[in-house]
C-alpha cells in the first residue's frame, strides 16, 4: 500500500502541526495540596566522571507524586461505596500496594477528535471567576459557538481560562478564592455524549468554592467510577483558543505505570499546517 492509499498517512504527509496542550514540569510548580511535588536536581554534573575519550555525562533524579503536572487519572484513582469502576472492589484491587485491576498501565493511547469547549469565550472573559461552576448549559453553549458537539470517542476539553494563573501558584491552586471547574450536572452532560476522556487547565477538574479546598469530588465519581471517563488535569487550552481552534485530532500515549492511578502526559493537537 502506498501512503496515498492510506487516509491518515496521506493527511500526515499533508503537512501537520503540533499544539501543546500541556504545562511543563518544573521544581516548584503547583500541585494539588492532595499529592507529593514534583521535585528534580542533577543527580550527576558534567566532570564527575570523564571518559577515557574526554566524554561526560549529566542525568537528574525525579520524584513526584502521580496526580502532580499535566496527568491522566486512571479508573483506579477514585472509588465510591467501596468500588472501582465496573463494581471491582478497591480495598482488594489495592492489596500489596499496586493496583491489580484498572491501573495505568491499562491506560490507552490516544488518537481521536479533539473538540475544544471554551466555557471562557461563552462568557466573554479571558478567565472565568474563582470558583464558578461550569453548567451543563455552558457546555452545550460553547459546542453551539464553535459548532463542535461532542460525539462517542471523543476527547472533549473545557477551557476556564486558569491556565494563565499557572505561573502564580497562589492563584492558581485558589485555596482562599476557589477555582473554577465542572458541576456534576456539566459531566452528566459529557457522560451522556460518549467521550472517552476530558481535560480540564485547573488542578482538579471539578468546581473548587471558596474555602473549600478537595473536600468532594463529585465529578471524579461521576467520570471515572460510573461512566469510565478518563480524566486529564493541568492542561493549557490558551494556544488552540486565541488560534480560534475547536476541533482537531487530538495525540495522547500516557507511561505505562504498572498498577499506578495516573500517568504523566504530554497531550498534543494535531492540525493542518
Amino acid at each position: 500500500m502506498t501512503t496515498t492509499e492510506d487516509p491518515l498517512l496521506a493527511a500526515i504527509a499533508g503537512g501537520v502541526r503540533l499544539i501543546e496542550l500541556g504545562q511543563p514540569f518544573f521544581t516548584g510548580m503547583p500541585c494539588s495540596p492532595n499529592h507529593p511535588g514534583f521535585r528534580m536536581t542533577l543527580n550527576r554534573r558534567h566532570g564527575d566522571m570523564r571518559r577515557a575519550d574526554g566524554g561526560s555525562a549529566a542525568n537528574e533524579i525525579i520524584v513526584t507524586g502521580g496526580h502532580v503536572g499535566t496527568h491522566i487519572d486512571a479508573l483506579s484513582h477514585v472509588s465510591h461505596r467501596g468500588e472501582l469502576h465496573g463494581g471491582i472492589d478497591a480495598a482488594e484491587a489495592q492489596q500489596g500496594g499496586a493496583f491489580s485491576a484498572h491501573g495505568a498501565e491499562n491506560l490507552p493511547g490516544l488518537l481521536r477528535r479533539g473538540v475544544l469547549l471554551d466555557v471562557a469565550a461563552v462568557h466573554d472573559v479571558p478567565t472565568l471567576p474563582a470558583g464558578y461552576g461550569v453548567t451543563a448549559e455552558d457546555l452545550a453553549a460553547a459546542a453551539r459557538r464553535a459548532d463542535v458537539e461532542p460525539a462517542g470517542g471523543d476527547v472533549a476539553l473545557i477551557r476556564t481560562g486558569w491556565a494563565r494563573n499557572f505561573t502564580d501558584q497562589t492563584a492558581y491552586l485558589g485555596k482562599e478564592t476557589g477555582v473554577p471547574g465542572a458541576t456534576e450536572q456539566a459531566a452528566q452532560w459529557l457522560a451522556a455524549r460518549g467521550i472517552v476522556a476530558t481535560g480540564a487547565d485547573t488542578t482538579a477538574y471539578e468546581q473548587i468554592p471558596a474555602g473549600a479546598g478537595h473536600s468532594l469530588l463529585p465529578v471524579h465519581r461521576v467520570l471515572l467510577v460510573e461512566s469510565g471517563i478518563f480524566i486529564m488535569e493541568h492542561l493549557n487550552r490558551e494556544s488552540l483558543a486565541e488560534q480560534g481552534i475547536a476541533e482537531f485530532a487530538f495525540l495522547l500515549a500516557p507511561l505505562r505505570i504498572t498498577g499506578g492511578t495516573s500517568a504523566p502526559i504530554r497531550p498534543q493537537a494535531a492540525v493542518s499546517a
